[in-house]
């Protein structure tokens, strides 16, 4: 049997070796750029800007990607991505997305289709994430965001920087999965109380003080100064901080978004803020990403901090998502059950 692998991602030359080097059946095809001028007629403008090469128009002939799409039997891909995947590769089996969020797959047609999508969720850069969203926490207890207003009015009032120390205080953790673990982690290590949510309470470490159900959010928000959002976006969290759960949290919490903006309800923030009940926001992204910049009540907002997806950004790369398609497709080889498997319905 020859399994042909395409790679619509750069890869380290050491990765290339070890596709090979697990069955000699494999045959492996490189196509990083090729279909950079579909994507860029099939997804927004911002998205190609900030995703892409600089002006990248493709490097094969539309023939030569439909030959490509055929062949191919294993296809592991980046983000953006050509949508329409699945119509195009009869031959196809399996797909590996090599970012965490299974959400990033609700564009294009393998979406609840029969073919067999794995992310690397757990396997991403956690480490730089959790250091984020120390960094961001940090930003607001020393009352950092108070120096910008100082240097565009030119005065220093030191009365209003405010700062706490976070030792002693509570985060909660909505989503104590890979991510949220490792923010545990660092939470833990300056001594804060850690508490946090996960659907299954197995594999959770001795960092976090206690786990609970997600149902059980809106009772733990009231003893959080901190919270920082790690979930995957579903349905089930579209919009899960919403008015209700910032009227829940403390006054003056502080609350970090690492995950998708759908998450949190803009709206909401906005009126929360307007109302002073928090001291800070940390997004890292925000809703409609992807296609436009943030929300200018947000984005002017001295209180709320806006970064472009960066939080995953290092000068060390952890990110783990070539090694679990190394693991998983020596898995496909063998005929054993591959590891995070997209469910559709819980989707991630």
């Amino acid at each position: 049997m020859t399994l042909n692998v395409l790679c619509l991602t750069s890869l380290p030359s050491e990765i290339k070796d070890q596709i090979k080097a697990i069955n000699p059946s494999i045959n492996l095809k490189m196509a990083p750029g090729w279909f950079d001028d579909e994507i860029r007629d099939s997804w927004p403008k911002f998205t190609c800007d900030r995703y892409l090469t600089s002006n990248s128009k493709g490097l094969s002939s539309k023939a030569e990607r439909d030959e490509l799409m055929t062949w191919s039997n294993i296809m592991l891909v980046g983000f953006p991505f050509p949508l329409d995947i699945k119509a195009r590769s009869p031959n196809l089996k399996w797909v590996h997305q090599r970012p965490a969020g299974s959400s990033n797959m609700l564009r294009g047609d393998l979406w609840k289709s029969d073919i067999i999508v794995t992310s690397s969720r757990g396997y991403a850069h956690n480490l730089p994430i959790a250091e984020y969203t120390l960094a961001g926490m940090l930003h607001f207890a020393k009352g950092i965001n108070i120096s910008k207003l100082e240097k565009e009015n030119n005065k220093f009032e030191a009365s209003k920087y405010q700062p706490v120390q976070l030792s002693g205080k509570t985060i909660c953790i909505i989503g104590a999965g890979g991510i949220g673990k490792k923010v545990g982690r660092l939470c833990a290590a300056v001594g804060m109380k850690v508490i946090g949510t996960r659907r299954k309470s197995d594999d959770v470490s001795d960092d976090f003080d206690e786990i609970y159900k997600p149902e059980e959010l809106l009772k733990i928000l009231p003893e959080s100064d901190y919270v920082a959002v790690c979930c995957q976006w579903t349905p089930e969290t579209e919009k899960l901080i919403s008015y209700e759960a910032f009227g829940a949290m403390k006054r003056d919490a502080v609350i970090v978004n690492i995950a998708r903006g759908e998450i949190i309800d803009e709206e909401a923030l906005v009126r929360a803020l307007n109302e002073n009940k928090l001291r800070g926001a940390v997004l890292d992204v925000y809703r409609g990403e992807f296609e436009r910049m943030p929300d200018p009540r947000l984005w002017n907002d001295n209180r709320v901090l806006i970064t472009p997806h960066i939080s995953a950004g290092s000068d060390i790369n952890s990110h783990k998502g070539n090694d679990l398609f190394i693991k998983n497709l020596k898995k496909y080889v063998k005929g054993v059950q591959l590891e995070n498997i997209i469910n559709w319905e819980l989707g991630y």
